[in-house]
């Protein structure tokens, strides 16, 4: 309940939580990313499930602790929050809102439809430059500043951006 004894709605909530950013790309929210995968409001409060981008994702304690602390200064409690690991999220949950934020943020967002293992590859997919949109881009390394990118450069703009791996 929120501090005026009245229950939010869950389009409320769901609207609160896109306020949530992500902890390690701040410019996508929690909403965005696809990992908010249900919102339920009883009279004992709310029901928030999740499903972390995967296990060992460094940043899963902490959007738990945000989620609470933003639904809590709305007035709302209490907040539970359960985990969902099946099925496992995948890059194809992230909203078209997210991917474009992810875009002109300078990362590449993931390519849509290649979240099985090796997809990319077999779909022959390309990985457009986010700062000039070629295509004539190169993988230069499988790991980047997190978990989730890898580094890549653009071969005529000769910018280096971050790619969200497809999952």
């Amino acid at each position: 309940m929120t501090a005026a004894g009245t229950l939010p709605s869950e389009k409320d909530i769901w609207r609160w939580l896109e306020d949530v950013p992500d902890p390690e790309i701040p410019v996508v929210s929690v909403v965005d990313l696809g990992i908010v995968r249900d919102v339920a409001v009883d009279k004992g409060g709310a029901v928030v499930t999740v499903t972390p981008t995967y296990s060992g994702c460094p940043a899963t304690a902490v959007i738990a602790m945000e989620i609470e602390t933003a639904l809590r200064k709305k007035g709302l409690d209490p907040v539970r929050l359960e985990t969902r690991l099946s099925p496992a999220w995948t890059t194809d949950w992230i909203s078209d809102e997210g991917r474009s934020k992810l875009k002109e943020y300078g990362i590449a967002p993931p390519v849509q439809g290649t979240s099985c293992a090796g997809a990319m590859k077999q779909a022959n997919a390309t990985v457009a430059c986010p700062r000039c949109g070629s295509e004539n881009t190169e993988e230069i390394s499988r790991f980047g500043s997190t978990p989730c990118k890898a580094s890549w450069r653009c071969r005529d703009c000769l910018e280096p951006f971050d790619h969200f791996k497809s999952f």
